[in-house]
C-alpha cells in the first residue's frame, strides 16, 4: 500500500480539488470577487458587471455552488448568491486566498462600483427574470 502524503480524507481532498478548479476560471474568480465585495448579488448584476449573458452567468455561478463555495437563494423570480455561510475551514481558505490575492485596494474598488447594489438591500432594478436552477 501506498502512504498518503495528505491526511486529509478522501472526500475533503476531492471537494477542495473542487473548490481550486472552480476559482482557475477567470469568470468564476471574478465573481467569487464581486461576492466577496458584497454580501449578496442577484444573478442580474453579475451579467451587468461581467458583460455576460444570462445563462453564461449561471452556468457559472452553479459551477461555483457545486463546489462548494457560494449558496443561492430564490426571491420570487430573482436568484441572488452569496459565499456559502457553512464553508468548511478549507473552502474558507479558499475564499480567503481569492481575497488576499485580490488585494485590498482592489475590494474596495469593487465595493465602490458596486454602491448600494447588495440583493439584500432589496436593489433588484433592472433585473430581468432568471432561468430556474
Amino acid at each position: 500500500m501506498i502512504a498518503q502524503p495528505i491526511s486529509m480524507p478522501q472526500h475533503e481532498v476531492r471537494g477542495l480539488a473542487a473548490a481550486y478548479k472552480a476559482v482557475g476560471d477567470e469568470t468564476r474568480l471574478r465573481m467569487l470577487s464581486l461576492l466577496l465585495a458584497a454580501d449578496e448579488l442577484c444573478v442580474c448584476k453579475f451579467e451587468e458587471l461581467l458583460g455576460i449573458s444570462q445563462s453564461k452567468s449561471s452556468r457559472h455561478l452553479r459551477y461555483l455552488s457545486n463546489a462548494g463555495l457560494v449558496e443561492g437563494r430564490r426571491e420570487g423570480i430573482w436568484v441572488h448568491y452569496r459565499i456559502g455561510d457553512d464553508l468548511s475551514p478549507a473552502l474558507r481558505a479558499v475564499t480567503e486566498s481569492v481575497r488576499l490575492a485580490v488585494g485590498e485596494a482592489e475590494m474596495e474598488r469593487i465595493r465602490d462600483l458596486l454602491g448600494p447594489v447588495s440583493a439584500r438591500d432589496g436593489d433588484v432594478s433592472g433585473c430581468m427574470q432568471t432561468e430556474d436552477e
